[in-house]
């Protein structure tokens, strides 16, 4: 980890930072996130017994397209051309909970992570909207990033 942030020059003022002399390596993100819900709302979820339709596609779909679009949304985010985004979403059954996680992948000369952040977001915010007429308590939480690899600051993985 630098001890500068890297998006202020010397005067504190926001920049994008220049990639350009960085080599094009493989990199890749992973981070992850939940909704807790109600038992009733999270079978719903299951079942696909939404009035939107099926929960985890449209969060997934949405999830990707959120990714593709992070440069826009984030400032200073460099565009990407992902290689790959998966999307995946899985029930937490002890915790009425759906986890999402998103694997973001490039060749380039810039890191993946909010990317993957993004897409976790956006899934999430999805399930929240098209459950949010049975459960409007539910709770989007942990949304971190759980690894990444490639780049000059090297891998991390985050400890459980």
């Amino acid at each position: 980890m630098t001890d500068s942030l890297t998006h202020l020059d010397q005067k504190g003022q926001a920049r994008m930072v220049d990639v350009g002399d960085k080599p094009v390596t493989a990199r890749e993100a992973v981070a992850e996130g939940r909704v807790r819900m109600q038992p009733e709302t999270f079978r719903k979820a299951l079942e696909g017994d939404s009035k939107k339709g099926s929960v985890r596609a449209a969060a997934e779909f949405a999830g990707i397209m959120a990714a593709k679009r992070t440069s826009e949304l984030i400032p200073l985010c460099h565009p990407i051309a992902l290689t790959s985004m998966k999307v995946d979403i899985a029930p937490d059954e002890k915790n009425h909970a759906l986890l999402v996680t998103a694997r973001a992948k490039t060749s380039g000369q810039t890191g993946v992570e909010m990317e993957a952040l993004t897409a976790v977001s956006v899934a999430c915010l999805t399930i929240y909207d098209m459950l949010k007429a049975s459960d409007r308590g539910m709770v989007i939480e942990g949304i971190t990033l759980l690894e990444k690899s490639g780049g000059a600051s090297g891998d991390y993985r985050r400890e459980r």
